[in-house]
């Protein structure tokens, strides 16, 4: 038992366990926590690429690409909310109003009216009613959003520009009283920016993709409310492989509104198309081996992770799974290919 107490495995488990009970006791300042780890990994990820693509041109210093990001980010913000905002909160009620009439609306197709059927009988429209006011009530209260992205964005900008010195800072701790802790918490911390980070990363760039490239579809088969549906598809596009399967059932609805069950069947086939390109092309290149996880263990992951965690479970929930079998070592290494 001594041998076992005093063993490095034990010692993490600890840590582990601490840094847990922590991150719940700050469990109001999450969101902050997470917006700010998100900001800051995906800009210093662009920072970087930006750096040196222009250093092949001209000399530039990292920091004063940093600011020049930033500064492109929080215009840009500020000029979508400014210009966009009346009119995604109109298309989102629209949105609201299509779906939830779906139910009532007379059809002589037998698939459909079975949907409708089921549409009624398990209440959807009264979840989706719910779900959309919660987004609605989001948007109306920016103020308390945008000051969140705003501490956000301070916080991870500053994170950068002083990359340096934090790192440097921090690593004093090596020798001090509290070393032994602070080598573990720098194990997890590299842990967790290698499995964690690259997750979330790698889900972000792939639901921008499935975000164009479905507008522009949508756009070609003349669906409406094109902001918000693309919303709809860049959050769902959020949750790994769910949210594909999730955004079928308002896609299907509205192009049967608009028409019929053809464009069913086109809705169906571009999906497809879509997820073949995520699945064979962009998974691959993004996240690797490393994060090919069984269907059935994604779903699991994601059903308990929205329970414990609400909506930034459905998020974050596979980048933490991943995070805990890279601790483990359940991982392939690096250069060690799947069979």
């Amino acid at each position: 038992m001594n041998k076992f107490i005093q063993s490095n495995g034990f010692k993490r488990l600890i840590i582990l366990i601490s840094i847990a009970a922590v991150l719940y006791l700050m469990r109001s300042m999450m969101n902050l926590i997470l917006i700010t780890f998100i900001f800051t990994f995906l800009m210093h990820q662009l920072s970087s690429v930006t750096t040196k693509g222009l250093r092949h041109i001209i000399p530039v210093k990292e920091r004063a690409v940093v600011v020049t990001l930033y500064l492109l980010l929080i215009l840009g913000l500020v000029a979508v909310l400014y210009k966009y905002l009346p009119l995604v909160t109109w298309q989102i009620s629209q949105l609201v109003d299509l779906l939830t009439g779906f139910k009532d609306s007379p059809t002589d197709n037998s698939i459909m009216s079975y949907l409708a059927e089921a549409f009624q009988k398990f209440e959807l429209d009264k979840y989706l009613q719910q779900g959309f006011d919660i987004l609605l009530k989001n948007i109306t209260s920016i103020g308390k959003v945008s000051m969140q992205v705003f501490m956000a964005l301070i916080l991870s900008l500053f994170i950068l520009l002083e990359k340096t010195r934090i790192i440097e800072f921090t690593a004093k701790f090596h020798d001090s009283k509290i070393g032994p802790f602070y080598d573990e918490l720098a194990f997890f911390c590299k842990k967790f920016v290698r499995s964690f980070g690259k997750v979330i990363e790698a889900q972000f760039v792939i639901a921008i993709v499935n975000c164009v490239l479905s507008v522009i579809v949508l756009w070609i088969m003349g669906f409406p409310q094109l902001i918000a549906l693309g919303i709809m598809i860049f959050l769902l596009g959020l949750i790994p492989v769910a949210g594909v399967i999730i955004s079928l059932i308002p896609l299907s609805i509205i192009a049967y509104s608009i028409g019929g069950f053809a464009y069913i069947v086109y809705v169906l086939i571009f999906v497809a198309v879509l997820h073949a390109i995520e699945a064979y092309f962009l998974n691959p290149k993004l996240m690797s081996a490393k994060t090919d996880l069984p269907i059935f263990y994604t779903f699991i992951v994601l059903i308990f992770a929205e329970h414990f965690l609400g909506v930034w479970g459905l998020i974050i929930g596979i980048p933490i799974f991943m995070f805990l079998l890279d601790v483990l070592d359940v991982l392939p290494s690096k250069d060690e290919k799947l069979t």
